[in-house]
């Protein structure tokens, strides 16, 4: 019974942990996470804890690991002097296939400084009207782009491009998709 109790101790300190570091949740202080789910233990060892703590997560969210990576690293924790236990390790992990997704997508959204591309959508139309006779039924492509930044209100950048104009973009987007492809072998 004990160690259940300090297993759910040990997951509020990490859920707590992630909304202090990752979600930003101003409501959120270390004191109360003491307060909360460790009252009975002496500060100086909740620090120690926490630390702990803090340094796994950091360690395990950085390396974005995937489940085998963090058993060896978990693994690892626990052999050391001062490691984790493997009860610890249990709920780590827990937590960890808990939150995986959600605290990789807060840092992404966290680290953008401009807005991001939130949907992309387009058309083929034939011009029926034009100043130029040499225009009429000549097809456009019509792409509507969303933009938006975090929780901003999106918004809307309509192109209308000819064919000439569509040939130089997918020409640019090959280029960068080779850049990138370039870029991400060499490492």
């Amino acid at each position: 019974m004990m160690a259940e109790q300090g297993g759910k101790a040990l997951s509020g300190l990490l859920g707590g942990l992630a909304q202090l570091t990752y979600y930003r949740n101003p409501g959120i202080t270390e004191q109360l996470l003491k307060d909360q789910l460790f009252p009975d233990l002496p500060h100086h060892d909740f620090r120690v804890l926490l630390e702990k703590m803090t340094g796994i997560l950091r360690s395990i969210t950085s390396a974005d690991m995937d489940f085998n990576q963090l058993e060896a690293f978990l693994t690892a924790q626990t052999k050391k002097q001062k490691g984790i236990t493997p009860e610890q390790a249990v709920v780590i992990t827990k937590f960890w296939k808990n939150h995986k997704v959600k605290i990789r997508e807060s840092l992404i959204n966290q680290s953008k400084w401009e807005n991001c591309l939130r949907n992309l959508s387009w058309r083929v139309d034939l011009k029926t009207q034009s100043r130029r006779l040499d225009q009429i039924n000549t097809p456009v492509a019509i792409i509507e782009l969303e933009l938006g930044k975090n929780d901003q209100e999106s918004e809307f950048l309509c192109l209308e491009l000819e064919e000439t104009k569509v040939n130089q973009l997918l020409k640019k987007l090959t280029e960068i998709e080779e850049s990138i492809s370039a870029l991400s072998y060499t490492n």
